[in-house]
Order: C-alpha cells, then sequence, then structure tokens
C-alpha cells in the first residue's frame, strides 16, 4: 500500500475515532461526519444491547459519553463484536477513577457482561459419574455455571436505585446456563464458599466440608448436615454433576 494512501487512512480513522484529531484534508466535514456516526452508532446500539441496565440507569449524556471515550481512547484487543462486551468491562475496570461515574459501574458492567459470556460460552461438561457419592468422591461442578461476588448489590441497581454507599455484606451470585438459558440467584454465604471451593480444588466432598469448617470457625459436626445439604441442593440442580471417576 502506497505511504500517502496509508497515511490518509490512518488520518480517517483517527478522525472518526476521535473528532478532536485533524481531518483528512480535502474531505467534506459533512461526509466525514456521516462516516463517523456509522461507527459510532453501531458500537453505541451493540454496547446498549449488552448492558441495558447500565443504559437505562446512567443519564442520557454519561452513557453517550462513556461510549465516546471507550470508542476513542480504549484500544481493543480482539476485532470480534460478540467479544465488544468483555472490552468494555476491563476499560471501565481499568478506568475507576472516570470523574462523576458511579463507583459501581464496573461491577454491574461484570455482571451483565457475565451473562452474555456464559450464554455465547462453547464449553463442554466434564466426565463424571452421575451416580458418585458426594461425600466420599470428588464432586465435579458444570463447566456453564459461574460464582461472583460483587461489593455492590449488582442484582438490585436500576434507574429506580443507585445505592451511594457499599453495603456491610458482600452480593453473592449463582449464574447457571440450562436448555440455552442463563439464569442467576444469590447464594448464602456457606452456599458461595463451597461452591468456590468445589471449582477450585480437587477434594472429596468430606474434604470440602472440612476446609470450610475450618474457614468459618466452626466444628465439622456442626457444618456436615448443611453442607451435605447443599451438595444435595447443588446435585439436583445440576450445578453439580457427580463424582469423578474412581
Amino acid at each position: 500500500m502506497p505511504d500517502q494512501l496509508l497515511e490518509q487512512l490512518n488520518c480517517m480513522a483517527s478522525y472518526v475515532r476521535n473528532p478532536h484529531q485533524p481531518p483528512p484534508p480535502g474531505l467534506e466535514a459533512r461526509r466525514l461526519a456521516v462516516y463517523r456516526q456509522l461507527f459510532i452508532g453501531s458500537i453505541e446500539a451493540l454496547l446498549a444491547a449488552s448492558f441495558p441496565v447500565i443504559q437505562q440507569t446512567l443519564p442520557p449524556a454519561d452513557w453517550r459519553w462513556l461510549v465516546h471515550d471507550f470508542y476513542a481512547n480504549y484500544r481493543c484487543q480482539t476485532p470480534l463484536f460478540t467479544k465488544l462486551a468483555g472490552e468494555f468491562v476491563t476499560y471501565l475496570e481499568q478506568h475507576t477513577d472516570l470523574d462523576d461515574l458511579p463507583p459501581w459501574l464496573p461491577e454491574l458492567a461484570q455482571h451483565e457482561w457475565s451473562e452474555s459470556a456464559l450464554l455465547l460460552s462453547d464449553a463442554v461438561e466434564p466426565s463424571h459419574n452421575p451416580f458418585g457419592d458426594l461425600i466420599e468422591g470428588e464432586p465435579v461442578v458444570s463447566n456453564l455455571v459461574q460464582a461472583h461476588a460483587y461489593e455492590w448489590p449488582v442484582c438490585d441497581i436500576g434507574p429506580d436505585y443507585q445505592p451511594g454507599e457499599k453495603p456491610s455484606a458482600p452480593t453473592l451470585v449463582l449464574l447457571q446456563r440450562r436448555a440455552g438459558q442463563v439464569t442467576f440467584s444469590r447464594l448464602a454465604p456457606l452456599a458461595y464458599g463451597l461452591l468456590v471451593s468445589l471449582m477450585e480444588h480437587r477434594r472429596s466432598g468430606r474434604e470440602h466440608l472440612v476446609a470450610l469448617a475450618e474457614m468459618a470457625g466452626v466444628t465439622v459436626r456442626e457444618i456436615m448436615p448443611m453442607g451435605m445439604a447443599a451438595l444435595e441442593g447443588f446435585k439436583a440442580q445440576g450445578i453439580v454433576l457427580g463424582v469423578r471417576w474412581g
């Protein structure tokens, strides 16, 4: 490609990304505005579809500024539109100091993105024995399950509620994909701790509960009935698939 043409294309791309950059010489401002609106309009539509709660909750001017700043200043690491929402989450996590934007915004974005990411996931379920003993065997968690802990009440934030202070307790969220749909629910602290342990460690169900009892500062005898009930509940919901083959 001739250097002059490459320079013109780079100049046009810079202007379309950020109109404060000098426009390419010889092109009408009206035509350049059409190109810019096509590009920024597409990006805004994609982000609004991925983050409907944020788009509806933020004042329109703040939402537009956020989209334009992301478009102008953030360099995405992928050309795929299906991964744009994840890039937007990273942008917000890297810019927690953005003026006049609510502090819960990065967590709410991560919460909204997790749903679409899980829906599009191509993960397959691990090999397992669906009839094994969940206490003596090593429980196997579905690959279509996620557990998240948030400092802000992301499940409640919306146009009618924007918290000004963090609550004293975290919001513990379970996401699960079943039959092509993603659902989310809140987890009690014990259930969340057990699920995270199941995801991160290969242990027997009994060993998971022993470790959980130590973390909670209670005896194994105290935690065992609740832990066994939680394991059985996870199995009934398809969160736990069974145990590893012996």
